[in-house]
């Protein structure tokens, strides 16, 4: 039930006055620590993983957050009826109807303001299907670029034999005659002159408001069956590590004719040999000689889009770093792509011949450094210093 889950702000760590980007960089953190590919077979780990995908699914959703700071857990549910008293009194009336309040008192017949003489919601009316949440894994390219993959779930649908009514063929549902299709009843509750009457859902059709004499024998009366799904989910470019997507209307069917739930993709990124990522922005170390980082040179440098030609300017030292425009990620629902950092680091060869021995000796000497005793050449020399 919702007031049993706990609150959003908790499971991801922030304080209820974060910014969008807090609470995005709250979320990213939490699904990293808790997903499934991490702690396989961990069902501990993989709630904590539903349960953060369903706080940030609230949480980055702007309309959905302020009905939740409002609400609470009741303002984030498929059946929520904001035209209620919303809890104005403090939780002490808690789900009770104030027009059946006032009008229990005999005397005070005129506190219709209060909603008695309105309309009831009824209980039985159409719901949101069940949201669902799977993981998927992505190489680095393919979160970049974007990519279509194919998912495989079990889901439930509308029962193709009755068509989600759960009533045998060629019958209908019958209306409830104990609440008289309205899905509550009246319930008095107190005593003597502080006698009130609050409203329950119905016990005899469970909330439904209808009553069904013969189920349909597919799906026993559910009105929906499970079924073995494969989907194509279409991966936008530029998605980054612990980011999801939403599928709307992929989840499980919804009751009394309601639309079907979303199924809520938990992405999680492979690690690159060569790159690191922030965001949009691509990072490599380029490992140089030291002739090419004194005298400059062409190279061949490594891109998610491949290799291009790059000039190292001459003079370069190591740590060096070199932004190659547009070559980092593409950004996500088009946004501008972002750039490539390129940190240089001169590579030390660990072993030489004489002849390049010679050649650094002569070199050491030139800049004024006498080559060390004992038969040791410069490169040894400046090997030792490190």
């Amino acid at each position: 039930m919702a007031d049993q889950k706990r609150d959003f702000y908790e499971v991801l760590g922030v304080s209820k006055t974060a910014s969008d980007d807090e609470i995005k960089k709250a979320y990213r953190k939490k699904a990293k620590e808790y997903h499934p590919d991490l702690h396989p077979g961990d069902k501990d780990a993989e709630a904590k993983f539903k349960e953060v995908n369903e706080a940030y699914e609230v949480l980055s959703d702007t309309d959905k957050k302020a009905r939740y700071d409002q609400f609470g857990m009741a303002g984030v549910d498929p059946n929520f009826n904001p035209g209620g008293f919303g809890g104005g009194f403090g939780g002490g009336f808690d789900g009770m109807d104030l027009g059946d309040l006032f009008g229990a008192f005999s005397g005070f017949g005129g506190f219709g303001g209060f909603g008695g003489g309105g309309p009831r919601r009824q209980q039985g009316g159409p719901q949101k299907g069940e949201s669902l949440r799977v993981a998927l894994t992505l190489t680095f390219e393919e979160a970049a670029f974007g990519c279509e993959k194919e998912i495989n779930l079990t889901r439930s649908d509308p029962c193709p034999d009755c068509g989600g009514s759960g009533c045998a063929h060629g019958t209908k549902p019958e209306t409830c005659p104990d609440c008289g299709g309205q899905g509550v009843v009246r319930v008095q509750r107190g005593g003597g002159s502080f006698s009130f009457v609050s409203t329950a859902p119905c016990p005899k059709c469970h909330g439904t408001g209808q009553l069904i004499k013969d189920p349909c024998p597919g799906c026993h009366g559910e009105g929906a069956v499970r079924k073995q799904k494969r989907l194509m989910a279409t991966i936008p470019a530029g998605i980054d590590d612990g980011q999801a997507v939403s599928l709307r209307g992929q989840g499980n069917a919804g009751k009394n004719g309601g639309p079907a739930g979303d199924l809520i993709v938990g992405v999680s990124v492979r690690p690159h040999p060569k790159f690191q990522r922030d965001g949009s922005t691509v990072y490599l170390t380029q490992a140089v000689s030291f002739p090419q980082a004194a005298l400059g040179a062409e190279l061949e440098i490594d891109t998610i889009d491949g290799k291009v030609k790059w000039t190292l300017p001459a003079g370069t030292k190591t740590g060096s770093v070199f932004r190659l425009r547009g070559k980092g990620i593409p950004g996500l629902h088009g946004r501008p792509r972002g750039d490539q950092l390129v940190t240089v680091v001169i590579d030390t060869p660990q072993r030489l011949t004489d002849a390049q021995k010679e050649a650094l000796e002569a070199y050491a000497k030139a800049m004024g450094e006498d080559a060390p005793p004992g038969g040791k050449g410069f490169f040894d020399k400046r090997k030792k210093k490190k």
